[in-house]
């Protein structure tokens, strides 16, 4: 859903009905992911994708349907066939369950009103409902700030709460998820399975030292969806001009300017100084923070003697574990544009747990599932770090 969020948006503002295909469940190497959607309007409108081409023909006949008769959401089923080169179906041998509905923005103002806030910039969750007793399949509810807003076949009863809990943690997290819920009267008597579509704030990646390699790397960065902060002690250095693609360039001591800055599991810090009057307090306190990943520049005699130097500042070997240095995946980088690619490569396996290997010499599927989480529009949300 938030992949089409801004022509969303104005379509409940003019309140304008309209079906909405989304990717409810992926099975295998499925070209989009879970919360991705495609939606057609009562003038034939078509916006989104939700296969890369592959079966799009046909999820716009449904909606035009879905929108027609005015009828009960209904699931479709797409997967492999190669029995005949022109059957409907994905290319790329994946399965896609997606959830098609027809959704009416002057009955569902909760919606348009998190649309609103998600096309501004703002932190808002929907959490749509794609399985489950009939009168709640495609039943939403949106959370902004503290509080939230749902469909009439939703508020009433302990079932609107616990969906509104979950997606209300979901947000916190940053992360849109499909999960499941209920089964207990006393909480949520129904037995659901919601898909929370979350957009949070940009995640940050924090840049340490003002040199060549950090310029190319906020730029990388903020390509990604990063908010990118560059920080150097040094003012001659530290400027707007020589950083144009950071949000903010910070003239501070780097553990100065760390210990007042908000992080959370999605921060990346990037020490690129390899001095030691900066690179050890820095590292000592980032090591000790709920970031989601702490790199360091620097050759294999700068990487043992920083060791060396943590370990006298005391810092134990379960926290001298989570940093990554020599920063960035083997590449044979050599310039800072490569450099950034590097970093930003090591970046995205740890928050995915890919490997870092070729694709070429490995087996089994491309795209690795897990607990179907997954980031629908990378500004916003950015890729999920764990600590």
């Amino acid at each position: 859903m938030l992949n089409i969020a801004d022509t969303l948006h104005r379509w409940c503002r003019e309140k304008r009905p309209f079906a909405l295909a989304t990717v409810v469940n992926v099975t295998g190497s499925a070209p989009l992911p879970v919360g991705t959607s495609l939606a057609v309007d009562e003038d034939g409108n078509a916006v989104g994708s939700i296969s890369g081409g592959c079966v799009e023909g046909t999820v716009y006949e449904l909606c035009q349907e879905v929108l027609l008769d005015q009828s009960p959401p209904r699931r479709a089923w797409f997967g492999y066939s190669d029995d005949d080169a022109f059957a409907v179906g994905l290319t790329c041998g994946g399965e896609l369950d997606v959830l098609v509905q027809r959704i009416n923005p002057a009955t569902r103002p909760h919606l348009g009103a998190a649309l609103a806030e998600i096309a501004g910039g703002r932190p808002a969750a929907v959490a749509q409902v794609v399985d489950g007793p009939d009168r709640l399949i495609g039943a939403t509810l949106s959370v902004l700030g503290d509080s939230w807003i749902a469909d009439a076949t939703m508020a009433a009863g302990p079932t609107g709460q616990a969906v509104a809990d979950r997606a209300a943690a979901q947000l916190r997290a940053g992360r849109t998820v499909l999960v499941s819920l209920g089964g207990d009267a006393g909480t949520c008597p129904d037995r659901l399975s919601v898909l929370v579509h979350v957009a949070a704030t940009r995640p940050c990646m924090l840049i340490f030292g003002a040199v060549d390699f950090a310029a190319a790397l906020s730029q990388a960065g903020r390509f990604l969806g990063y908010r990118v902060t560059v920080c150097d002690a040094r003012p001659v250095f530290a400027t707007a001009a020589r950083f144009p693609h950071a949000d903010e360039v910070v003239v501070d001591w780097p553990h100065r300017y760390l210990e007042r800055t908000e992080v959370d599991g999605r921060t990346a810090v990037c020490v690129l100084t390899h001095d030691s009057k900066f690179d050890i307090p820095l590292l000592q306190l980032a090591l000790d923070l709920p970031v989601g990943y702490v790199g360091a520049m620097g050759s294999r005699r700068t990487h043992d003697e920083r060791l060396r130097l943590l370990r006298e500042a005391g810092v134990a070997p379960d926290r001298l574990a989570r940093l990554r240095s020599p920063i960035g995946l083997d590449l044979g980088a050599r310039t800072p544009e490569e450099t950034a690619i590097s970093i930003t490569a090591e970046i995205i396996a740890h928050a995915n747990q890919g490997t870092g290997r070729s694709l070429t010499l490995g087996t089994g599927p491309i795209h690795r599932l897990g607990d179907q989480a997954v980031d629908e529009r990378r500004a916003p949300q950015g890729p999920l770090l764990t600590p």
